[in-house]
């Protein structure tokens, strides 16, 4: 029987600083495909994560963190050159956090194609991709052939479109690339101003018109605070965000995700637009639950308790 979610991409260290000279960093594991693993792990989903990791120290920690969620890695692959990106967040002289680089020393040490295990596909039940890595060359052909393994698997397939424009050449580019991998996926989700920017419009009536050409089986559109929406056969289905104390939405778009696809995993795929709410109402819970504590990763937040 396969059982798993499969995740894709590329791992990340956030160094986050610990106060305003900005010289003392906490070290965290982070990156959207990264998040995703970790939450369909905590809801209690077998989690497999595919990339390439490096031998150094720093490398040596993000495989220590994997370990430590009980993430399967062994499909991974190994090479001494390769560095892992880094984000380092600074914080500003009123005390708030903002983005100050982005470093990653090694950009062509990615995932190819040849490297990909076929087995992985065939004991998973889930393929979960973002477009993060899609901007490179050899990182898209590897999605491809995973999509091609993927298919062949018969794995649900989920993508979420996690835009990044400053990694991309262009936005047309970006919007190309991106729209192409829509016609994969059972399951695609997207925050609003990600389907108003692939869909080149300004309202969600609009932007839904325009991406129902990609005839996506069911499709998420997340709001923010004021909820998301779930479109099924050409029908519409809106469920509020549940009133929380938001202080960190660092992630909020993973743990939704993760819910989404634990449904999935668990339940199947929804026949109906009741079942497609009870899925779309577990996303938000999950959501917003994340926002209640600071980092991508919300220990507390993403847990079994949280479905009981």
């Amino acid at each position: 029987m396969q059982k798993g979610v499969i995740s894709l991409g590329e791992a990340f260290v956030d160094f986050i600083s610990m106060d305003q000279t900005n010289t003392k960093y906490q070290q965290l594991l982070g990156g959207a495909t990264v998040n995703v693993a970790v939450g369909t792990k905590r809801l209690g989903i077998p989690a497999y994560y595919l990339c390439k990791l490096g031998t150094d120290e720093v490398s040596q920690f993000v495989e220590q963190e994997f370990n430590k969620e009980q993430i399967d890695i062994s499909y991974s692959v190994y090479t001494s050159s390769k560095c892992i990106c880094g984000v380092y967040i600074h914080i500003n002289e009123n005390g708030e956090r903002y983005f100050h680089s982005y470093v990653n020393a090694t950009p062509d040490e990615v995932l190819s194609e040849d490297e990909l295990r076929r087995e992985v596909f065939e004991r998973a039940k889930i393929f979960y991709f973002g477009s993060g890595t899609l901007f490179h060359e050899t990182a898209r052909k590897t999605t491809e052939k995973a999509l091609s393994y993927a298919k062949d698997a018969g794995n649900i397939i989920g993508f979420d479109a996690n835009l990044r424009l400053k990694r991309w050449e262009s936005e047309g580019d970006c919007r190309q690339t991106v729209s192409s991998f829509l016609q994969y996926a059972h399951i695609v989700k997207l925050a609003e101003d990600e389907l108003y920017f692939l869909t080149e419009t300004d309202s969600l009536e609009a932007g839904l018109n325009q991406i129902s050409r990609w005839q996506i089986p069911y499709l998420f559109i997340t709001m923010g605070s004021r909820g998301a929406c779930a479109i099924f056969k050409g029908n519409k289905v809106f469920v509020p965000a549940p009133k929380v104390e938001a202080i960190d939405t660092t992630g909020a778009g993973d743990a939704f995700m993760s819910a989404l696809l634990y449904c999935f995993h668990e339940k199947g795929q929804p026949d109906s637009l009741s079942q497609l709410k009870e899925y779309l109402q577990l996303a938000n819970k999950v959501g917003a639950a994340a926002t209640t504590e600071r980092g991508s990763l919300s220990v507390n937040m993403l847990s079994q308790k949280i479905i009981d």
